[in-house]
């Protein structure tokens, strides 16, 4: 028996010891991953794809190597945030496993999800009588992962509000709701509450420049394309809130071959997405700015390690050239890896190892290597530290 992650990797087995010897060869052992993209076709990847039980037998494997072996797995979906999280299968030879095995797998995969709705409607049930302690109530009561808990009688929102991704690090978020009117998202407790939003608040400025993917921002309720220049330039005015002429901004991009009068360009093609957000003599932000890298400046105030591994999925701009940001790329990376070294936990520490610079970070993975050896983020560490 086999019980993995969401994305198919080994945390856990049990069984018959000469069966596990023999599982050894081919990977079904702690830390190795079996999801589809990695292996083709085969009962754990399989059922995680499709998010059903299912049973592959035999030949059915895409692998050659695996049609001595039959199994039948189950996905496990978190009722909390409807996200399959993991899965059970159970393994054998073709002539040992008998594909009802699949029903086993099914029925213990729903008492998984049972003990996880369990806790969450403990969960619900400790944040609403927070909520309902509150004078008057305001707003509507989400959980964490932006199900309505309480707060909207006529059900106008539906089930669930989709919250982003980082919207635990963004506090006054401004969010159109199915209705059309707007509120602000404001963590409370362990959730968050949606309140009415003032007609006469600013719109917010959101910047997320975090990590390797594509810089994007969001201006009040509508998303922002950005050119990488556009989120330097932001990230500049962001980083100094007094203001900066053409000439300083010209010099922090370029250094002493830079342009003003290419800076000037810029920036009016930005106005024109930003509107009044920008302002001029010098060029500054008047909105109010919420940033991830402003919030890692908090989170490391705080040293808060926890929240700072949570917050921080890579370098701010990796693709950027620019001298002042570069500058504030290496010192918040070594403020980040400085305080989870000191301060963290293996959770915290196994999260910084999931970005570009902490995969191959050595003092890192020692760590990590370090933990039991049954740990499945030991045995990537001492792979990492192996390549």
């Amino acid at each position: 028996m086999i019980v993995t992650d969401g994305d198919g990797r080994v945390l856990w087995r049990d069984g018959n010891h000469s069966t596990m010897r023999r599982a050894d060869t081919v990977g079904l052992a702690d830390g190795h991953q079996w999801a589809e993209h990695s292996v083709g076709t085969n009962g754990i990847g399989t059922a995680l794809a499709t998010g059903r039980p299912v049973h592959v037998y035999s030949e059915e494997h895409l692998m050659r190597v695996l049609h001595v072996w039959s199994c039948s797995a189950a996905p496990v979906t978190d009722p909390d945030s409807g996200l399959v999280v993991g899965c059970v299968d159970v393994s054998g030879t073709a002539r040992s496993l008998h594909p009802a095995t699949v029903a086993l797998v099914a029925a213990t995969a729903k008492l998984a999800e049972t003990q996880l709705a369990l806790r969450m409607h403990e969960r619900d049930e400790r944040l609403r009588r927070r909520y309902e302690s509150l004078r008057g109530r305001p707003g509507i009561l989400l959980s964490a992962t932006g199900r309505v808990i309480s707060g909207d009688p006529a059900g106008d929102l539906g089930e669930r509000v989709h919250l982003g991704a980082r919207a635990a690090h963004f506090t006054g978020r401004r969010m159109i709701l199915r209705d059309g009117t707007v509120a602000l998202l404001e963590p409370f407790s362990d959730g968050f509450l949606l309140r009415p939003s003032p007609s006469t608040a600013p719109p917010v400025l959101t910047l997320s420049f975090l990590g390797e993917g594509a810089p994007s921002a969001t201006y009040g309720d509508h998303d922002r394309p950005l050119s990488l220049r556009h989120a330097e330039i932001l990230t500049l005015l962001a980083l100094h809130p007094h203001g900066l002429t053409a000439e300083q901004l010209s010099f922090h991009l370029y250094g002493d071959v830079g342009n003003p009068v290419t800076i000037r360009a810029e920036i009016h093609r930005l106005r024109t997405q930003l509107g009044q957000a920008i302002a001029a003599k010098p060029y500054r932000l008047t909105c109010p700015v919420e940033a991830d890298f402003l919030a890692l400046h908090r989170l490391l105030a705080a040293h808060d390690a926890a929240s700072l591994a949570r917050a921080y999925p890579g370098p701010l701009l990796p693709r950027s050239e620019s001298p002042e940001i570069r500058r504030e790329r290496d010192e918040l990376e070594a403020q980040v890896r400085a305080c989870l070294l000191r301060q963290g936990s293996p959770e915290d520490l196994w999260a910084y190892a999931q970005t570009c610079n902490g995969r191959d970070d050595y003092e890192v993975l020692e760590r990590l290597a370090a933990l039991p050896p049954t740990d499945p983020r030991s045995a990537v560490a001492r792979s990492r530290l192996l390549s």
